[in-house]
């Protein structure tokens, strides 16, 4: 039985998974400002700026993603950690300072990036330092980080943002204290944790299979030996080699090498379950809640009250997430999550097919933002830490992270259309035939590997 370091896992953890934290908050921030910005940058009768103000962090996301892959690989797990903070940090100052609209969206795309390579990075950085037993729930606070990030970034909108009157016109808004400041400030406060992340980045290790890799022996045992004493760094050194010294090209491990037959089956199984998570099509509720909520006959002041309820309901199950994913395991929970989203979305296209109204939508909207929060949202993440080699990680990761922001983006941007053209039951009808997709899917494919060490799990995967 391995004699844990458990407060120093818990802080090069919790240190990392603040990547997710800053991933949540810059996503979610936007949409507070969104009202305010339009008429101070003059967009609110521009939809093609508008949608160019919401989407250029989305782009720097999939560049972000691309590139984190390699230069993990290239420079180690921690620079790219602290560059993500430093990106932050700058975009969230930058982003509330500017008065040009192009300089703006210059400051949302920095910080898009680093989204990009946090998403990618601090996950992959957390399996690679956790014990085997306990991997599951390190790797979920990122998750839980992303969903306290979120809901952060609403809280902060809302004590931010000074109420306004029903009787304000445009002009009176964009006078007020909201148009001028006060959006400003919901993007500044993301610097306060972004700073912070930034000066506890340089206090964690380095990743200890990242210098195994690198052949800093030396290193990785001090890294080790901290974790679990110096039988557990022995022992987890063995597998390491064990799993790295068949393939002596190590080194030049990258996109030809991914995309070969050795790995076809673990990359597929990795972008489809990347693209799952978006396309299962629970985020469109973040993004167009005032949509869904008014669609069910609510006020726009009740809809900020739902927001809220939905926040709440995210981070909470996030949290029984924690508690449930190295007990019941990863690929029990992503086939309760899959159906659960899939019967549910079900009954809520046809509640509003029958034009229903009132707090049992809410109920619906609040059970799928549930059966997200403790499946799909963080096991996901847990997967795509897991499944793959050493040797591609890091590549594999940033491949299987760009491909989940693509699906961010097209679903993202098809809801709009979609809604338009089939109303909210058909929108999500068709959200539930992806997610019985989905679940037969991943009953074909998917592996369970709750208490498998990274390398066993290389050996069953990869043939």
């Amino acid at each position: 039985m391995n004699t844990l370091n458990q407060k120093f896992i818990y802080f090069i953890c919790l240190v990392s998974a603040m990547g997710g934290l800053l991933f949540g908050y810059d996503w979610v921030v936007i949409g507070g400002a969104k009202p305010f910005y339009e008429l101070f940058f003059d967009i609110s009768n521009d939809p093609i700026m508008q949608g160019v103000a919401m989407t250029t962090a989305l782009v720097g996301c999939l560049i972000g993603a691309m590139v984190a892959g390699a230069l993990a690989d290239k420079y180690g797990r921690k620079p790219l950690l602290i560059l993500a903070a430093v990106l932050f940090t700058v975009s969230a100052v930058a982003t509330g300072a500017f008065d040009d609209f192009t300089l703006f969206n210059i400051a949302r795309f920095i910080g898009g990036i680093g989204i990009g390579i946090a998403s990618a990075l601090s996950p992959m950085y957390i399996a690679e330092i956790s014990p085997t037993e306990i991997r599951g729930k390190l790797v979920s606070l990122n998750q839980m980080t992303i969903v306290l990030g979120i809901l952060g970034a609403q809280i902060a909108n809302w004590q931010i943002a000074e109420p306004v009157p029903e009787a304000f016109t445009t002009a009176d808004i964009l006078a007020s204290w909201n148009g001028q400041m006060g959006w400003r400030w919901m993007f500044w406060a993301e610097a306060i944790p972004a700073g912070l992340f930034l000066v506890l980045a340089f206090f964690i290790p380095e990743s200890p299979r990242w210098q195994m890799m690198k052949s800093m022996e030396a290193q990785a045992k001090k890294t080790l030996t901290h974790i679990g004493g110096e039988a557990y760094a022995i022992r987890e050194m063995e597998a390491i080699n064990a799993s790295t010294q068949a393939d002596a090209s190590i080194e030049k491990a990258g996109l030809r090498t991914l995309f070969t037959r050795k790995y076809a089956a673990v990359l597929t199984l990795g972008i489809i379950v990347a693209v799952f998570q978006q396309w299962c099509g629970t985020n469109v509720i973040f993004n167009y809640a005032q949509e869904i909520f008014s669609a069910a006959g609510y006020s726009v002041g009740d809809v900020l009250f739902n927001i809220v309820i939905t926040g709440v309901a995210n981070v909470i199950f996030t949290i029984v997430a924690l508690f449930t994913i190295d007990r019941w395991g990863r690929r029990s929970l992503m086939l309760f999550g899959s159906i659960s989203l899939a019967i549910i979305y079900l009954i809520l296209g046809t509640c509003y097919h029958y034009h229903i109204t009132g707090f049992f939508m809410v109920i619906l909207v609040v059970a799928a933002i549930s059966a997200y929060a403790m499946t799909l949202g963080p096991v996901t993440w847990v997967l795509l830490a897991e499944i793959f080699p050493n040797r591609i990680r890091g590549i594999a990761m940033a491949t299987c992270t760009f491909a989940l922001w693509a699906g961010c983006c097209t679903l993202t941007f098809s809801f709009p259309p979609m809604n338009a053209a089939l109303g909210s039951s058909g929108s999500f009808w068709i959200y539930s035939a992806i997610c019985f997709a989905g679940y037969f899917y991943l009953l074909r494919r998917c592996p369970e590997t709750k208490g498998v060490s990274l390398e066993e799990l290389e050996k069953k995967l990869v043939k």
